[in-house]
């Protein structure tokens, strides 16, 4: 009787052992996903359709949490979180980027794409790819370029016809020195902010207006704190899905792959959600009673930026502009 007691007892201790070990081998390694918008943005869809290609080709063993709305906190630390390892997974844009990445900021000049078939044509050639690979000497993995669209401009006070309404409004720009020098250039007083600050000093009036794509434009409602938008598109806005070094190192060859074609699925799915919200957005914005200025000359918005694409070309070096703009 003691004997078949003490090999029952040893029965279910076996039992629960094996158990215990199958269920640390089946829980899945968390992954914290952070970016600044909404889950029904651009971004959201990148993350959407990166996280749920992790899953799947890592067989669950890794499990992406999202952390839409900045709920990590503003894109400057969301990078920091990168580099500091907190962070496993974000994607941000080159606003804040090109404090971390200097070089990245050449592709924020203004008029610098002829149009979205371009950009995309550049930063998934020998440009874009090698630009992605700087990111790792700022501590960064840069995977993927991802897309928000052309940035237009909005404001409160004016419907901007011309460069000369521009002057003196004070516009939120990202905290990229590409468009702050911009900005000023065409007389406007650009004022450096985090995106989760702009909604409320637009509600305050503490600035005028700001810049950004049409896919931002709709996935925040603008409409309900800006009352002009002007198709200025002046400059192209990719993203980037980037991880953490100290995250990526602990990857086998196998993790690694999977997190790179996630990325990628993560951009193609981004660059669905800017085409088709470009075909609407506009449209949705004059329902909601926003002030529409279809056209602008860009020639001229090219002309005074003359002072300012000098000194880009100091600053970048011509070849590289010159390599961007034989780009087909």
């Amino acid at each position: 009787m003691v004997m078949i007691r003490r090999t029952f007892i040893a029965a279910c201790t076996t039992a629960a052992v094996a158990m215990a070990a199958g269920s640390a081998v089946a829980a899945p390694k968390e992954v914290k996903l952070g970016y600044a918008l909404a889950i029904n943005s651009h971004y959201g869809a990148a993350a959407k359709a990166w996280s749920e290609s992790v899953e799947k080709g890592t067989n669950g063993a890794f499990a992406v949490k999202q952390f839409p709305s900045s709920a990590l906190g503003g894109e400057r630390e969301l990078i920091e979180g990168l580099q500091l390892g907190t962070v496993e997974a974000a994607i941000v844009s080159t606003g804040a980027l090109s404090n971390f990445v200097g070089d990245v900021g050449i592709v924020d000049i203004p008029f610098l794409f002829r149009d979205t078939a371009h950009a995309r044509a550049v930063l998934d050639g020998k440009f874009g790819q090698d630009l992605l690979g700087k990111f790792k000497q700022r501590g960064l993995v840069a995977l993927a370029w991802g897309e928000q669209g052309f940035r237009h401009l909005t404001n409160n006070k004016v419907a901007v016809k011309s460069v000369a309404d521009l002057k003196g409004l004070k516009i939120r720009v990202t905290e990229n020195p590409v468009h702050i020098t911009a900005f000023r250039t065409l007389g406007a007083s650009p004022t450096p902010m985090s995106w989760p600050e702009v909604i409320s000093a637009l509600q305050q009036g503490t600035i005028d207006g700001q810049e950004n794509p049409i896919s931002v434009l709709t996935s925040s409602k603008l409409w309900e704190v800006q009352k002009h938008l002007t198709l200025t598109a002046h400059v192209y806005a990719p993203v980037v899905l980037i991880v953490s070094p100290t995250f990526w190192g602990g990857l086998n060859d196998a993790q690694k792959a999977a997190f790179t074609e996630g990325a990628k699925a993560g951009a193609v799915a981004s660059r669905a959600f800017v085409d088709d919200v470009e075909t609407k957005g506009v449209a949705l914005a004059k329902s909601h009673g926003m002030q529409v200025v279809e056209k602008v000359d860009a020639a001229a918005f090219r002309t005074a930026l003359e002072p300012a694409y000098k000194q880009y070309a100091k600053k970048f070096g011509q070849p590289a502009l010159d390599a961007i703009a034989n780009v087909k």
